[in-house]
């Protein structure tokens, strides 16, 4: 009779031990979030926020061509771990010492495979880990997500795999995306209608295609992604028709770590602005020497159309040595380190050894250096690939950087084609910023010499770039990276009157608005989008503009709400300065600021830049004041429709 109870009694042990394998969970180090794992006949993962379940009956796997991880799984081991420890990125965006703590969950299973899990306190994020011996053939990928509840989606979607990132966000109901409707790209928030936001992203991407999202038709969204491409054709100067594809996603290595996928979560949108996840999960900098890599502003003669003009001007504006001198002076004269050359300084768009004379780039990077002010080249992604050594004779010429357009895909030839240019570009000290480009996803931390991508609906859009749609980017775009927005308008309107064109480029929102935005979004290589010949009519505005750091001490969201406002302070070394957007309510909104981010015991000035009285009809109504503050101060602030408020403390 003993034996057959310790019998039982063993056969009990062993099932809850086998339960036990089946079912565990991590937490983030403060206890608020955890992620509820279900190992059955998939991996199955809950995420909650202390009580509250946000995502439900989510599951990943790695589709191979001979094998599928994740599938029937088979636990070995679990290994839990916490980190807490800091570093400073090399180009620092939100602060110069980032905190990097979370508990980390390691699954390792039969099949030569692992799935390691990170909880943070403001996030959840898990990436696969292979082990084979060989090369495989990875056919899919999914990353399925499943809501408990009716949640509001905020995507970008484009209408297929080739796209440059361009496109307004739409703003859908999750029950209402079926699997027909059209794609969304990284990154996406979901509001959950309660209190949370929840912000989708990846992070150390590399060799390997771009995630996509789809809606799965039943309140969920599921992964889908570009496949490699195999054959090329023709198809003009700046792109190639892809002919034939692949029946998979990625070939890659057997030993290997894939993408991050992760979840920034918040009670509050603030959090969203002022979070690091893409720089945590990313793999740390490659580089030895970094000395030469210095972020900074860029004069750019593109959307106003190379066309300064007035008493000063006595020479025939355009794509002309007499005009790139001028923007050259320009930047000169206000401290700002280089300008960028768009199309045009080269004979052809294919060949970029043989500058256009009527442009004479050699003269121009001697007459910079003179003057302090370095030279960016534009180039098109393709001329690049068919001439790979270009970088070794820009450094040559001693040219500064290089704004690279067009890929407009993001497949894993793609993805590598980016790494190879970052890794290319370093070698010979050259900066790079990338256009018709897909969204920062970790390369920039790898390749600090990455300042910069677009893949936003920027100013290029003219009238189609309205603060209805860029009010987001702080909460989402600008939220996992850098971002090449070109702002800097000094002809404003309001979206009723809009009526702007090249050369007399203008904007939607005040120029509050405007002057707010260098301090708001982040781009280690910042733009100054307008004419110098504005920015010398408008000098209070050009000197505040200029003065703008684009790397930051510390970053502070003060009022935050995805889509409606952002009021973000910003610290380099002992100045703050203050920057706030809104979007086209119709009626003004007030703010009370409180300033108990300055140090007690000292008095500041503070210089800041208003929407004017009648801003909210004539957008380029604006007051510039100054006052004294302290620290505990409140101060009130009103923005117009279309708004902004600028400051700097010092």
């Amino acid at each position: 009779m003993k034996k057959i109870l310790l019998t039982v009694l063993l056969i009990n042990c062993f099932a809850l031990y086998l339960h036990a394998q089946k079912q565990t969970e991590l937490s983030s180090p403060n206890g608020e979030l955890k992620v509820s794992l279900n190992i059955s006949d998939k991996i199955y993962y809950n995420i909650s926020y202390n009580s509250d379940t946000l995502l439900t009956n989510n599951y990943l796997q790695l589709n191979l061509r001979n094998d599928t991880l994740g599938q029937k799984p088979k636990l070995a081991k679990q290994k839990r771990s916490q980190v807490k420890s800091e570093s400073k990125p090399v180009v620092p965006l939100k602060f110069s010492t980032v905190k990097d703590e979370y508990n980390q969950l390691l699954l390792t299973f039969k099949g030569d495979y692992s799935i390691e899990f990170r909880a943070y306190n403001d996030g959840i994020a898990y990436r696969f880990i292979t082990n084979k011996k060989t090369e495989v053939e990875v056919l899919g990928e999914d990353f399925v997500v499943n809501f408990p509840a009716g949640y509001l989606l905020h995507l970008q979607q484009p209408g297929s795999f080739k796209t440059a990132y361009e496109e307004p966000y739409t703003h859908i109901e999750s029950t209402d995306w079926k699997a027909s409707d059209k794609m969304a790209v990284l990154p996406v928030l979901i509001d959950t209608k309660k209190q949370y936001k929840i912000l989708i992203s990846e992070s150390d991407l590399s060799d390997y295609p771009c995630l996509f999202l789809k809606g799965t038709g039943t309140n969920g969204m599921q992964s889908v992604f570009p496949k490699v491409p195999l054959e090329f054709g023709d198809d003009g100067d700046r792109s190639v028709k892809l002919l034939k594809e692949a029946d998979y996603i990625a070939k890659a290595s057997g030993k290997r770590n894939y993408p991050w996928r992760y979840f920034v979560i918040t009670k509050d949108d603030k959090q969203l602005i002022e979070n690091t996840m893409t720089y945590n999960l990313a793999t740390k900098s490659q580089l030895q020497d970094v000395s030469w890599i210095k972020p900074g502003q860029v004069s750019w003669e593109w959307w106003n159309d190379a066309s300064p003009y007035g008493p000063d001007v006595n020479f025939v504006a355009g794509y002309n040595l007499e005009t790139y001198k001028y923007y050259i002076d320009f930047a000169s004269k206000f401290g700002i380190p280089y300008i960028i050359m768009d199309e045009g300084w080269a004979m052809s768009t294919r060949d970029p050894y043989t500058p256009n004379p009527k442009v004479d780039v050699h003269e121009l990077i001697r007459y910079g250096k003179e003057k302090n002010v370095g030279i960016v080249l534009w180039l098109t992604w393709l001329v690049v690939e068919n001439n790979f050594e270009i970088f070794k004779t820009f450094q040559e010429w001693g040219v500064k950087g290089v704004k690279i357009d067009f890929m407009d895909r993001s497949d894993q030839w793609m993805v590598n084609y980016y790494e190879r240019v970052a890794k290319e570009a370093a070698k010979y000290n050259i900066l790079v910023d990338f256009h018709g480009s897909f969204k920062p996803a970790g390369l920039e931390y790898k390749y600090p010499n990455v300042l910069s991508y677009e893949g936003v609906r920027g100013m290029e859009q003219m009238g189609g770039c309205t603060p209805d749609n860029s009010v987001y980017f702080p909460f989402m775009r600008n939220a996992v990276g850098p971002m090449d927005y070109t702002p800097g308008a000094m002809i404003s309107m309001q979206p009723n009157v809009y009526c702007g064109q090249r050369p007399n480029s203008a904007s939607i929102g005040t120029r509050a608005y405007q002057l707010a935005l260098f301090v708001i979004f982040e781009s280690g290589l910042q733009m100054l989008a307008d004419n110098p010949t504005l920015y010398y009519r408008n000098e209070d505005c050009t000197k505040f503009i200029t003065q703008v750091p684009t790397t930051w001490d510390e970053t502070k969201a003060l009022a935050a709400q995805a889509g409606e406002y952002a009021i973000v302070a910003k610290r380099k070394g002992d100045k703050w300065y203050i920057g706030g957007m809104t979007n086209n309510k119709e009626t003004s909104r007030e703010f009370e600021l409180d300033l108990n981010f300055l140090n007690n015991g000292k008095t500041y000035t503070m210089t800041s830049f208003e929407d004017g009285i009648n801003a909210g009809r004539q957008a380029m109504d604006y007051r510039k004041k100054s006052s004294s503050v302290k620290s505990g101060d409140k101060i009130k602030i009103n923005m117009a429709r279309n708004g902004g408020f600028a400051a700097v403390i010092e």
